[in-house]
This record gives C-alpha cells, sequence and structure tokens, in this order.
C-alpha cells in the first residue's frame, strides 16, 4: 500500500523557490540563501577532521593581494576580486566565458572553532584555508578500567 501525504502548500511553496531562484541567480546580484553575493563565485570545499573546519576554494589566475580573508561575529568570509584584461579593448573577443567581477562568500562558523587560529595558504589557485577547533572541542578518548567495582567519586559502584 503506498501512502502519500498530503502538504497543501507544497506546489506553491516550490514555485515560489523556484521564482526566487531565477531572479537571483538570473541576474546574479541579489543575496542568496548559500552566502553568495555575487555575479560569480568560486567553488568551495568544506572539510572537517577531529583538529580543523578546512575550506577549499578554487581561484585559478588569483595571487594573495587579490584576495581578502576575515573572521569575525562567528563568520569567515573570502573576498576577492577578477578584473578584466585592460588591453580588452584592443581586441576582438568572440567569446567571453570566463566569469569577471566581485565575489563575496560568507560561512557561519560553528562554535567550536578557534577564531585566533586561521592558517590559509594560495597555492596553484586553490586557497586552502584551515581554522583549528577550540581545545575543549576536540574528542578525547576515556580509558575503561577493568576488574571489580570500584569507587567512582563518592559513590560507589554496585
Amino acid at each position: 500500500m503506498l501512502v502519500r501525504r498530503n502538504h497543501p502548500f507544497h506546489e506553491a511553496q516550490s514555485f515560489q523557490n523556484q521564482m526566487s531562484r531565477f531572479f537571483n541567480e538570473g541576474f546574479g546580484t541579489q543575496n542568496r540563501e548559500d552566502g553568495v553575493a555575487a555575479s560569480w563565485a568560486p567553488p568551495v570545499d568544506i572539510a572537517e577532521t577531529p583538529e580543523t573546519l578546512n575550506f577549499t576554494v578554487e581561484v585559478p589566475g588569483f595571487k594573495n593581494e587579490d584576495l581578502t580573508l576575515r573572521v569575525e561575529n562567528g563568520i569567515l568570509t573570502v573576498e576577492g576580486e577578477r578584473k578584466f584584461d585592460t588591453q580588452a579593448n584592443e581586441k576582438n573577443y568572440h567569446r567571453v566565458e570566463r566569469s569577471y567581477g566581485k565575489f563575496v562568500r560568507g560561512f557561519t562558523l560553528p562554535s567550536n572553532i578557534d577564531p585566533e587560529k586561521v592558517h590559509a595558504n594560495l597555492v596553484d589557485g586553490v586557497l586552502y584555508i584551515a581554522l583549528q577547533k577550540k581545545e575543549d572541542a576536540k574528542p578525547k578518548t576515556i580509558p575503561i578500567g577493568t576488574g571489580g567495582p570500584k569507587q567512582i567519586g563518592s559513590r560507589k559502584a554496585a
């Protein structure tokens, strides 16, 4: 037997989301839910280890001075700008597929990140960002004893 739950406003909400995406992505200048506020944005991968939160940002052709990185009020912000070639007026382009202009990416950080311990390196067009977790947030292994019941704290184990 197939059971289908009825959501009376699902279609209306889906239509509203599609229209919002159309206007936001179609013109590319509005703030979007995923933290993108530009006509283009570099792709970002986010991974977590027990010690760090790691961001990998693809920014081919960028130099260190083209990028700004900051952590403020629990938000990691990556900004940059790719400028159109000033000699472009001398060329007759048949196609321009690369994106140009300013981008801003913002990411809300979890509370277990230490904002004072951020490391970033730009290597071959890839920006690597590592944010250290606070010491109290790192996983700890607790040893388990063997043998008979022992006193734990002020109570006796039964």
